[in-house]
């Protein structure tokens, strides 16, 4: 057993990366093209913007970038916050350091009056190559967001500085809301649910890992119940941990049975995240909204633009105005309860069985 033995190698929670990070291959060798690039002086003249519905991993790819990015000589990395800062005032804060004076900069760590923010950068990226992680970017406040995207676009071009930008799926509109438009030109990504190998993977790499096999029938029992969704991998494969693990069991194998045993518990966690969720929408005031488009989905699991606006106007009330529909839409959208998974309008649910639990439990309009 490895020094994981006592949480187990499953890591359910807030942006905690699991020990392997499956189904993002092609992120990960982008990344890494990237990283060797900065490494190398190399500007990288574009940035990169991750966005997908929350538990799917976005967090977490950034934590592997960010350990993937120390592990290079001479690269360094810094994550940002919005909520570290509310204004460019306080950005150009956040993002001085002592090094900052070291090369191509007029400011001097002390001084009152801070630099523009693409002087900072330029500082930092001469002095060593930089890679700026911004997690939560749908949060970011407009005048600090523009301010921090022109300037990473500026440097980017011609010094080794990267920008990274993860999000809800609402993060494309946040960012046309600040009228920076060169952003859609950046290597973008639509972190979702993961494929049926990769979640086979995630379950039984880390098993195998800690010297624990895994039956194919258990393997596909968890695929199925997970429904592909990255949080609820790391949620029910510790659940099954425990039951493997346990003193009084001491298998060496994850069985059908194992899975059984694990599904109590996990139906609990899930049942939690689902009240939340639903707290959320009722918050929002969405339910009847809800409803209605999770219904719709059960009749078919990809909907088009069309279907999706009929079904959030029947959520409504058929006199809505289609200002009143965009705007439930996209805080839809926002939860993560829906989106668009592809470059195209077309849209999914953001966790399937989410919808059949709003279904049993919303009341409709």
């Amino acid at each position: 057993m490895s020094s994981a033995a006592g949480l187990g190698p499953f890591r359910p929670g807030t942006g905690a990366t699991p020990p392997y990070l499956a189904g993002r291959e092609a992120e990960q060798a982008l990344f890494r093209a990237f990283l060797t690039d900065l490494s190398d002086g190399v500007a990288p003249g574009t940035q990169i913007v991750l966005q997908g519905p929350r538990g799917n991993g976005k967090t977490a790819l950034l934590g592997w970038l960010e350990r993937e990015a120390a592990s290079r000589t001479g690269v360094e990395t810094a994550v940002l916050l919005p909520s570290e800062f509310s204004d460019e005032t306080g950005l150009r804060k956040r993002l001085t350091t002592a090094g900052v004076a070291a090369t191509g900069s007029s400011w001097h760590p002390g001084e009152e009056a801070l630099p523009p923010t693409a002087e900072i950068l330029t500082a930092r990226a001469r002095t060593s190559p930089l890679a700026l992680l911004v997690d939560e970017a749908h949060t970011l406040e407009s005048g600090s967001g523009r301010a921090l995207l022109t300037a990473a676009q500026e440097v980017g071009r011609k010094l080794p500085c990267l920008l990274v930008l993860a999000g809800t799926p609402d993060l494309e509109a946040h960012l046309d809301g600040m009228g920076v438009s060169f952003w859609n030109r950046a290597r973008q990504f639509r972190v979702g649910r993961l494929s049926g190998e990769a979640t086979a993977e995630a379950f039984r790499r880390p098993f195998e890992g800690e010297g624990i096999g895994v039956a194919g029938d258990a393997l596909d029992a968890m695929v199925e119940v997970s429904q592909r969704y990255p949080y609820f991998v790391q949620l029910l494969g510790s659940a099954v941990w425990r039951c493997a693990v346990a003193p009084s069991e001491a298998r060496r194998t994850v069985s059908s049975a194992t899975v059984d045993a694990a599904l109590p518990e996990f139906d609990d966690s899930r049942g939690e995240y689902y009240a939340h969720r639903f707290r959320e929408l009722a918050r929002s005031g969405l339910l009847s909204v809800g409803r209605a488009v999770a219904a719709a989905f059960q009749r078919r699991e990809i909907l088009n633009h069309a279907e999706l606006e009929d079904a959030v106007r029947s959520g409504l009330g058929s006199e809505s105005s289609v200002e009143r529909v965009r705007s439930a839409t996209d805080a839809l959208s926002h939860l993560g309860f829906i989106w668009s998974v592809a470059a195209r309008p077309e849209w999914e649910p953001g966790i399937p069985s989410l919808m059949d639990y709003v279904t049993r439990h919303a009341p409709s309009r």
